[in-house]
């Protein structure tokens, strides 16, 4: 379990070992590192995701380590309350950031398909069990563009401390 400790409450994630090794470790080890402590839910798109892990206050990004295999094809849907992996364009570039999706639908546009750059999804590695109403509330705080970024809270949504628990 992982508590993301944030100024809006508490959000307890349980990762999924088995299906995602590499990308539940990867998670726990920046964890472990402090990596996430001070950093910032730096999108926010109500009805889809909401997006950190990647930038400290004032939009700083911050170093990360070497970038890891998409496990998206292990059968885990990009559904509501579910944490994934963001990455750019290349399939095989997650590194620190992820994303808890908010879509009560779900959000199949991002699941795995093909083992092709636009079918290879976005790997589902765990999910929220506690703090869905932080969640909910960090859906609903306003956004606008900063630093060449667009859905930015206007107010900082800080990730005050990750923990393993």
């Amino acid at each position: 379990m992982i508590k993301l400790h944030t100024n809006h409450g508490v959000i307890t994630l349980e990762l999924d070992s088995e299906k995602a090794p590499l990308t539940a470790q990867n998670f726990i080890d920046y964890v472990k590192s402090g990596h996430y402590d001070n950093t910032l839910f730096h999108r926010v798109i109500d009805g889809f995701m909401i997006q950190g892990g990647g930038f400290e206050p004032g939009m700083n990004q911050k170093k990360t380590r070497a970038p890891i295999q998409n496990e998206a094809a292990n059968g885990l849907k990009n559904d509501v309350y579910t944490v994934a992996m963001a990455r750019t364009s290349d399939v095989h570039s997650a590194t620190a950031q992820f994303f808890i999706n908010v879509n009560p639908a779900g959000n199949d546009f991002l699941n795995f398909s093909a083992p092709t750059s636009q079918g290879f999804g976005y790997c589902v590695f765990g999910q929220v069990v506690d703090g869905k109403d932080v969640v909910d509330e960090i859906t609903k705080v306003k956004t606008g563009n900063r630093s060449g970024h667009q859905n930015v809270p206007l107010e900082d949504v800080v990730l005050e401390k990750a923990e393993v628990v």
